[in-house]
C-alpha cells in the first residue's frame, strides 16, 4: 500500500471517523481505523460494532492495499504536521508516514481480525435537507432518557409520512418532557416508516454533518431505514447504525389540543427572568413558578429557597383565557426555549397538575412539553 494525499484532506478524512475508535478490552482492533487503498481511491473507516463510518480520501494511489493503525496516534500526529503533502506506505507490520523532512513508523495490524463493515440496505430511501436535520436533532435530543430502563426511550423517535404529518417527525421523551420536531423530505419514498435511533447514534449524525458542511459539503443528506438499520450519506462519507429494538410509547396522547391560557412572551425577556429566578431555586428541585395574570396581562416569575432566599419578577405578554399558574423546573424549560428560534414563543398551560407546551409564534415545526412539579 502507497499514497500520497494532502495534510488537510488527511486531517479531515481521521477526523471524521477517529473518534468512533476506541479501546475495546475483547477487541483491542477497534481502537484502529482501517485504511483501504486501491485503484479508485482511499477509504478510511472505523466501527465500533453498533456504528460503522467509511470515508473518501482523495490520494494518487501508487500501490493498492489495506491496514489497521491507532486512530488516536495517527490522527494526533497528522495534527502536527505542517506539509501540505504526505506520503503513507506500509512496511511490514507499520505504518510509515512521511511529510516534509519529518518520517514516522506507527506500528499496526493487518486487517485480517477487523470487523466486516456493513453496507448500506438502500430501501426506504429519503433526501433531506442538512440544515433542517441538524437542527431538529438538536431540538429534540434534549429530550431523551439518559438512563436505559426503558430502551426505548434512551433513543429518538423517527417517523415518516405517517397519518399526522407527510414528512419526517423526530421525538423523544424521558417522562419529565417531550420535544418532537417536524421537517420536510425533498424526496424519497411516501410510505410509512418507524424507528427508534440511539441516542450516541444521533449525536454522532450531527458531529459528522457539521464537520462535513463546515468541510463545503453540499445542501442535501441520503438517510435510508431498513428494518434494523440507518444509514446516511453525505459529501464524502457514510454512516450506519443499528436501531433499537420496541416499540415507542404513543407520546401523542400528552400532547393536550386546547388550552385554558394562552401567552406569548419576548422569548430573551423571558429568558433572563428564568435564569435570575433559578438562582433561588432549592437545589435538585429547580422549581419555578410561574403566575399567568390575565387582568394585569403578564407572568410572574418566582422562586424561593430557604438557603438562597426568594425572588420575583413581571414580564409583560400577550394573553389570553383565564387566571393560571404551573410549577415547573427552571433547567427544562431553559433547555427547550434554547430551541426555540423566534423572537416570541407561545405558551399554553391548562393547570397546575398538566402538562403545559412551549413553541415558538408563527411556526408548527416544534413543539416543547414540559411536565410540572406537584408540590
Amino acid at each position: 500500500m502507497k499514497f500520497t494525499c494532502t495534510k488537510e484532506n488527511l486531517e479531515y478524512s481521521l477526523s471524521l471517523v477517529s473518534s468512533l475508535a476506541s479501546k475495546h478490552t475483547n477487541l483491542p482492533i477497534l481502537s484502529n481505523v482501517l485504511i483501504k487503498a486501491t485503484d479508485s481511491g482511499i477509504e478510511i473507516s472505523s466501527t465500533n460494532l453498533e456504528i460503522a463510518i467509511k470515508t473518501q480520501l482523495r490520494a494518487m494511489v501508487e500501490q493498492t492495499g489495506s491496514f489497521t493503525v491507532p486512530a488516536k496516534t495517527l490522527t494526533d500526529y497528522v495534527r502536527l504536521l505542517t506539509n501540505e503533502q504526505v506520503e503513507i506506505s506500509l512496511s511490514e507490520n507499520e505504518l510509515l508516514v512521511t511529510c516534509g523532512n519529518s518520517s514516522t513508523k506507527i506500528k499496526g495490524s493487518s486487517d485480517e481480525d477487523y470487523p466486516i463493515l456493513p453496507e448500506v440496505e438502500e430501501i426506504n430511501s429519503y433526501v433531506l435537507k442538512v440544515d433542517d436535520l441538524k437542527s431538529a436533532i438538536s431540538k429534540v435530543i434534549i429530550a431523551v432518557a439518559k438512563n436505559e430502563i426503558r430502551p426505548e426511550l434512551s433513543g429518538l423517535f423517527c417517523s415518516f409520512f405517517t397519518e399526522k404529518f407527510e414528512g419526517m417527525i423526530l421525538a423523544a421523551t424521558d417522562s419529565y418532557r417531550l420535544a418532537e420536531a417536524r421537517l420536510k423530505v425533498s424526496q424519497g419514498e411516501t410510505r410509512e416508516v418507524k424507528c427508534i435511533i440511539p441516542s450516541r447514534v444521533a449525536y454522532e449524525i450531527n458531529r459528522l454533518l457539521q464537520a462535513a458542511k463546515s468541510h463545503g459539503g453540499e445542501e442535501n443528506v441520503r438517510f435510508w431505514v431498513s428494518e434494523n438499520q440507518i444509514a446516511i450519506r453525505y459529501d464524502n462519507f457514510e454512516m450506519t447504525s443499528r436501531l433499537i429494538e420496541g416499540r415507542y410509547p404513543d407520546y401523542t396522547q400528552i400532547i393536550p389540543n386546547d388550552f385554558k391560557t394562552s401567552a406569548t412572551f419576548p422569548l430573551d425577556v423571558m429568558v433572563n427572568k428564568i435564569k435570575a429566578a433559578s438562582l433561588f431555586t432549592s437545589s435538585g428541585v429547580n422549581a419555578v413558578s410561574f403566575d399567568l395574570n390575565v387582568k394585569e396581562k403578564n407572568i410572574d416569575v418566582s422562586s424561593s429557597s430557604t438557603q438562597a432566599g426568594e425572588h420575583t419578577s413581571a414580564i409583560d405578554v400577550e394573553i389570553e383565557g383565564e387566571e393560571n399558574s404551573i410549577l415547573l423546573n427552571h433547567s427544562y424549560v431553559l433547555d427547550g426555549l434554547s430551541h426555540m428560534e423566534s423572537e416570541h414563543v407561545v405558551f399554553g398551560v391548562n393547570s397546575k397538575d398538566s402538562p403545559c407546551i412551549f413553541r415558538p409564534e408563527g411556526k408548527d415545526n416544534y413543539l416543547y412539553i414540559v411536565m410540572p412539579i406537584r408540590q
